[in-house]
């Protein structure tokens, strides 16, 4: 059973359409039997996106859009989230676990995302992140 189609929904940068981020995640984690504890990690995981393509990406500015979309098949849930922002260094960012930056928010959404994905990659020079669950 393949989705090539996908769900998507596209929302402007402000913090009051994470309801509709979370709505996103509820259809397609019911559609797909996904169970109670991978739900909770994928709605944690997306949201975590989503809140950086607003706040970051798009630096909180309701004009800007940000596009999540949802690729299906049968081993994997993706999820993509693409914001209008100028893009970031992933490679460079400070590891959040380390004491020295324990003070330094930077890099601790990014640490969460991939501590709950089963794989996180960046393209479009940060501008889009893609977190895949496996459904199995």
């Amino acid at each position: 059973m393949i989705n090539t189609e996908g769900e998507k929904l596209k929302i402007a940068s402000s913090i009051d359409n994470i309801a509709l981020v979370e709505q996103l995640v509820d259809k397609v984690c019911e559609k797909y039997n996904v169970n109670e504890d991978s739900y909770g990690t994928i709605l944690v995981a997306v949201t975590e996106a989503v809140n950086n393509a607003i706040n970051i990406g798009n630096n909180g500015n309701p004009n800007k859009q940000i596009k999540i979309e949802c690729i299906t098949n049968d081993k994997n849930l993706q999820f993509s989230v693409t914001d209008e922002g100028i893009g970031f260094d992933y490679d460079s960012l400070p590891d959040p676990t380390d004491p020295i930056n324990m003070d330094t928010p930077q890099g601790t959404s990014v640490f969460l995302m991939k501590q709950l994905a089963d794989k996180v990659e960046f393209n479009h020079q940060g501008k889009e992140v893609l977190l895949t669950f496996n459904l199995n």
